[in-house]
């Protein structure tokens, strides 16, 4: 017997007969004779709904109140899934994060979680008893209901997990596995068996939709083996797991792509010990999240500081520049948000030479241009004309020969 952790998205709890059928493959694995835990989130779209809500009657909803109405969308769909494992003669119970007692600091809509009590889980199990867990969200210190940003549901289902030991964490979303390339740009993308924690947290952060990064971190700071899965059809997934578990690395195991990218540029910037911090300052005091930056000095002293921000951060931050430009002495500030940022990651390259070189060799034999580049041990990044990413993406999937035999099923 073994135990498990199955989280539903909403995608797979988009209407009463994905949830049935959802209730139906829970079912199966506890007739079976496995424990199963499941997470779920609210049904497809009803999150972005209770945000348009909250909008009509704020313009800044206060954040403990959108709490309490964000976290009342698992609600629903904790209990319907229990009544449908309870019909099937299953016994089953819904629990809400504030019944499970899962502790968060009081960072109201970006809570982190601090403990999950795992004491009534382990004894429902025992008796043979489904828990059905509200993901997304918990309880702070002083009783109040928090939610964990968008993707919570990941990290509430590894944190669980974690805390009962289970054998594997199975996500269960609307795609086989962990590809390559996204499919809808590359058709010959290959589902990847296995993928290092290491992998997919670099794939998570750089734009690949299957699994949030903040879930991918988890599991690896407590050596959660993850199982992404498809909810509609039947098949092994991908397994997220330790690098000492894999044999040997492929150079490269996936291309990833984010086209929610701007760059700013500000020209002429005084080449002088705190200056970078002065233009950055202000940006990160306004939670604004910078990416990739590159610096390149002028035959006259100065220098230009280019970086990177999201697309949605473009309008916000240029109006920060330009309200110090003057007081920094910098000649002025240009910016582009249209652009798109592509990766290729894999543990492989730490043992070969030539990544870069056969990266930017597909990039030029299709003309592209590379704007801003960045590296770390395991990944590449380079910026271009967002007219380009999906050219560039595939490319890039050919030269390294990630191509599947077959194309994946739709």
């Amino acid at each position: 017997m073994a135990r498990y952790v199955h989280k539903y998205g909403g995608t797979s709890l988009a209407d009463a007969e994905r949830i049935l059928a959802a209730a139906n493959r829970v079912a199966n694995a506890v007739a079976a004779g496995h424990q199963v835990v499941v997470v779920l989130s609210a049904m497809g779209g009803e999150t972005d709904r209770l945000e348009g809500l909250a909008t009509q009657m704020a313009g800044r909803p206060d954040a403990r109140e959108r709490d309490v109405l964000l976290a009342s969308g698992e609600q629903v769909t904790i209990a319907l899934l229990a009544m449908a494992l309870i019909e099937r003669g299953h016994p089953a119970k819904s629990y809400l994060g504030s019944q499970v007692r899962i502790r968060t600091d009081g960072a109201h809509t970006r809570a982190r979680i601090e403990q999950v009590e795992v004491v009534a889980l382990v004894e429902d199990l025992d008796a043979g008893v489904t828990p059905v867990i509200a993901g997304f969200q918990g309880i702070d210190a002083a009783g109040d209901v928090t939610t964990l940003g968008r993707g919570g549901s990941d990290t509430t289902a590894v944190a669980v997990a974690a805390a009962l030991g289970v054998d594997e964490c199975r996500i269960y979303t609307d795609v086989a596995g962990v590809y390559t390339a996204d499919p809808r740009i590359v058709p010959d993308a290959t589902r990847l068996d296995v993928a290092t924690f290491e992998e997919m947290l670099e794939l998570a952060s750089l734009g690949s939709k299957v699994l949030h990064p903040r879930a991918v971190e988890f599991a690896g700071k407590y050596a959660v083996p993850l199982r992404v899965l498809s909810s509609f059809d039947e098949g092994p997934g991908t397994l997220i797991t330790t690098e000492e578990s894999s044999m040997e690395e492929p150079l490269v195991s996936g291309i990833a792509h984010s086209r929610d990218e701007a760059k700013l540029t500000l020209l002429g910037v005084p080449d002088a010990p705190g200056t970078a911090s002065k233009i950055l300052g202000p940006i990160a005091v306004a939670g604004i999240e910078v990416d990739m930056i590159v610096q390149n000095v002028g035959v006259d002293g100065s220098t230009d500081l280019t970086f990177t921000v999201k697309r949605g951060d473009y309008e916000r931050a240029r109006e920060l520049l330009e309200a110090v430009q003057d007081s920094l002495g910098v000649r002025g500030v240009t910016g582009d948000d249209r652009i798109a940022k592509v990766s290729v990651v894999g543990v492989g390259m730490r043992s070969h030479a030539g990544v870069a070189t056969r990266m930017f060799d597909a990039l030029a034999a299709e003309n592209i241009n590379i704007e801003m580049i960045s590296t770390s041990e395991i990944k590449i990044s380079v910026i271009v004309a967002e007219r380009y990413l999906e050219l560039a993406v595939r490319s890039i999937h050919g030269a390294f020969g990630l191509a599947a035999a077959e194309a994946p099923a739709d």
